[in-house]
């Protein structure tokens, strides 16, 4: 017999409400070369609603790197009390841009942080455009979560260094950063990494003082990006708290599925892990945002030591 999967691995969370998306809510950037299109997922009902900027990442599939992805994160995120608002990059397969003559390709990091900017700047825009949401978010209360590349991009909103000259992207309405599986030290990146990903060589965090959650796959390793087997967890160890470090055993760098339901370039599927994840995060941002909720301290107390391990400083 079966067991049917859970939707917080045995975390404690809030209980789950209706949910609405609306996609797209379209924003005409100035210089850019596209528009940038976001996708919105809000709970049905409440007030005063905290809200999560959510970067995705570079990833190889046609349109997971986009508004359309992360799924089973974001509808756990939106039906337990957070607005999640998805932005799709320039780096994303659906726009065709990686192969473009333009400096900032493939990757377009500076543009990646520059979109979550550009959408705090423009959240009334964006508040206007989804029916039934107006006068309902909390702006004091603005997390940042991203995974791969997009975890690179969260840092950045949080005093992660990049460039040479470094560029400062550091934007103090960030209240909460979540990195998920994101890149580590430029120091120790890998030649072929570097051949294709040069910025990434200038990667630092000794600015990175937003607090943040850094979450990494305890087998997400692979020499073709650094030779350290730790290097993920660099925005942890090497940036000033407060910090968390979340770990899930045996998890690889697409940390059990959390870009989308049965996705097939995921090589640990593991439904359970990603509850663990979601319920984890939620129960960060709760803390976090939300001064003296022991959401936190109750999911790292409930959390099986199976599944994961956590760390602050």
């Amino acid at each position: 017999m079966s067991t049917p999967f859970t939707e917080a691995g045995g975390i404690p969370v809030a209980d789950p409400t209706p949910v609405t998306t609306f996609s797209p809510v379209v924003l005409e950037v100035p210089g850019r070369p596209v528009a940038l299109r976001i996708k919105v997922s809000a709970p049905a009902t409440g007030t005063d609603l905290p809200v999560i900027l959510l970067s995705h990442g570079h990833g190889p599939s046609n349109f997971l790197s986009s508004l359309h992805g992360y799924g089973p994160v974001v509808d756990f995120w939106a039906a337990r009390g957070f607005v999640v608002v998805q932005p799709t990059h320039l780096d994303s397969t659906t726009l065709g841009l990686r192969e473009a003559d333009d400096p900032d390709a493939p990757l377009y990091w500076r543009s990646r942080a520059e979109d979550m900017r550009f959408v705090l700047d423009h959240l009334d825009e964006v508040e206007a455009a989804v029916p039934g949401l107006g006068g309902r978010l909390d702006r004091s209360r603005i997390a940042a979560v991203g995974h791969s590349l997009g975890g690179h991009t969260v840092g950045l909103l949080c005093g992660q260094g990049a460039g040479d000259p470094a560029v400062d992207l550091a934007d103090d309405r960030i209240r909460a950063g979540v990195l998920m599986a994101p890149p580590g030290r430029g120091e120790d990146l890998a030649p072929t990494a570097t051949a294709n990903y040069p910025i990434l060589t200038t990667t630092s965090f000794a600015a990175m003082t937003t607090p943040a959650l850094v979450v990494v796959g305890g087998n997400d390793w692979h020499p073709v990006f650094s030779d350290r087997r730790d290097w993920r967890s660099d925005a942890y160890f090497l940036s000033p708290g407060p910090k968390g470090l979340l770990t899930l055993v045996g998890a690889g760098h697409g940390l059990g599925g959390v870009s989308a339901y049965d996705a097939a370039e995921t090589t640990d599927e593991n439904p359970e892990r990603v509850a663990v994840l979601r319920a984890l995060v939620w129960a960060y941002l709760r803390t976090t945002l939300y001064p003296g909720d022991p959401a936190w301290a109750d999911a790292t107390a409930a959390l099986d030591s199976a599944m994961g391990a956590v760390e602050s400083k």
